[in-house]
């Protein structure tokens, strides 16, 4: 005879696994530290390409006026003004970057709590059931 508690539990965990839990089983395989830390690394790459080619553009926009006024400005306060920008952009990404990630993980963690605590109750319920049919 079918359980009707052990059938809705399956029935849930299948759901789960199908969906989110392969993402969150993925996440929850990394320590905390590593987890954020690469992904965190991956963002500052990604905002290094994102800077790199929306100053491609703008240089690219008015190339003609950027050639011509070249030779007038300071090199070395462009050059700084440049690094500068490109660092707060690059912290501002990181930082965000963490907090994304941080929340991400948390939320995996607590998710794939609830589903080994669901893998243990579904355990103690065929267990139940194979001790009664003794």
């Amino acid at each position: 005879m079918l359980n009707e508690e052990r059938v809705k539990l399956m029935t849930k965990m299948a759901s789960y696994e199908a969906n989110e839990g392969k993402r969150n089983v993925s996440i929850g395989s990394y320590f905390r530290g590593d987890y954020i830390g690469l992904q965190v690394m991956k963002s500052v790459i990604s905002a290094t390409v994102a800077f790199v080619i929306v100053f491609a553009l703008f240089v690219l926009y008015d190339f003609e006026v950027f050639m011509a006024d070249i030779y007038k400005m300071d090199l070395m306060d462009f050059g700084k003004k440049v690094i500068i920008y490109y660092l707060v952009f690059v912290l501002i990404y990181a930082i965000i970057s963490y907090i994304v990630y941080m929340t991400r993980y948390g939320e995996a963690k607590r998710s794939l709590k609830i589903y080994f605590n669901n893998l243990k109750k579904l355990s103690y319920l065929y267990d139940r059931e194979v001790k009664r049919r003794d």
